[in-house]
């Protein structure tokens, strides 16, 4: 199952499930970019359930993981990539607004957990949570996003402990670098006409969907049975990088 899998990471990661053999559910608030998903996971071979929902709505999450166990019977790998954010300083942000960051970066991961873990097999399975570079550092302008963020890399750990007697893993990947349609414009409106390409930043430069898809595939896997309750960046070493930067010639300055 892989939420928010209408465009970017969770596209790619549905895509790359399926062509590894996986059927797929997946859902969105995005229509008709969610119905190319599933046409490109049926056209790899493979079985989808969609679901056009938001997954702020614990009642409209249940209904789709009922469509999902009518169709499948099970759920083995859960990916909590939906999310989102806009851009404000903390005390501009509303009540309203922060309901809305808490319900989409937080309660919905709640939500999905606590009704996919029941039709999860007896053997195990995984759970993959897609934070941000964000939860591991301050954030200006997304206070509130990046707290959500911080939470769910916690709760995490915790349901790590708390499921491994159900041999469910549950792991984050925090990516950094990873240009996706839902994130298009949201630099230059923060910068406006000072803003330059983020990725000479960057020690490996920019990175791709595909490029977080390849880690869910791992966390998904056998090759990962002995690893939960981990952090996984995927972010070309910025995380690493901390306040380094490289600068315009290429050299890394603090």
């Amino acid at each position: 199952m892989v939420t928010g899998a209408a465009r970017g990471i969770g596209e790619a990661t549905a895509l790359a499930l399926a062509a590894f053999g996986a059927d797929v559910a997946i859902c969105d608030r995005e229509a008709d970019d969610l119905a190319a998903t599933a046409r490109d996971v049926e056209t790899l071979g493979q079985r989808c359930v969609s679901g056009v929902l938001d997954v702020r709505d614990a009642d409209a999450v249940g209904r789709f993981v009922d469509d999902v166990r009518a169709a499948f019977g099970k759920v083995d790998v859960v990916v909590n990539n939906a999310g989102g954010g806009f851009h404000a300083a903390f005390l501009d942000v509303s009540a309203k607004g922060q309901r809305a960051l808490v319900d989409e970066n937080f309660t919905s991961v709640t939500h999905l957990v606590r009704a996919c873990v029941p039709l999860v097999p007896e053997a195990g399975g995984s759970i993959v949570n897609i934070t941000s570079i964000e939860a591991s550092r301050a954030a200006p302008g997304f206070g509130v996003y990046a707290a959500m963020k911080a939470a769910v890399e916690s709760l995490t750990k915790t349901l790590a402990l708390e499921l491994a007697g159900r041999r469910i893993r549950v792991n984050c990947i925090a990516p950094d670098a990873i240009p996706t349609p839902g994130d298009s414009g949201l630099a230059a409106s923060v910068l406006g006409e000072e803003h330059v390409d983020y990725g000479w930043k960057i020690p490996l430069g920019l990175g791709s969907p595909d490029d977080v898809a390849a880690a869910v595939l791992w966390l998904a896997s056998d090759m990962s049975r002995f690893v939960t309750g981990t952090i996984l960046h995927v972010d070309g070493g910025s995380f690493a990088a901390s306040g380094w930067k490289k600068n315009e010639r290429g050299v890394f300055e603090s």
